[in-house]
């Protein structure tokens, strides 16, 4: 693996371990939302903001799968996991 891909693997890192905390966070609204007395609209709002995380989570790892991909074509390695 060269510096730059490296150095992309390094940010789809860093983007990962980003949305998982924003994942975490909205977890926890939520559930402060359905434990209190909220209008249902603002839990649903935000649920559909968890799942938009979770789209970006998965778009996330998906996109440091195709760097692994591409570096092992290129180096002739396997894929880590």
């Amino acid at each position: 693996m060269d510096d730059q891909e490296r150095r992309h693997l390094v940010q789809a890192d860093r983007h990962i371990a980003e949305v998982k905390r924003h994942i975490a966070r909205q977890q926890t609204v939520i559930a402060r939302l359905k434990s209190g007395n909220h209008p249902t609209e603002v839990a649903e709002l935000a649920e559909s903001m968890l799942e938009a995380f979770e789209g970006s989570l998965r778009a996330f790892e998906r996109h440091r799968q195709l760097i692994l991909r591409l570096d092992s074509k290129t180096h002739g390695q396997r894929p880590d996991q």
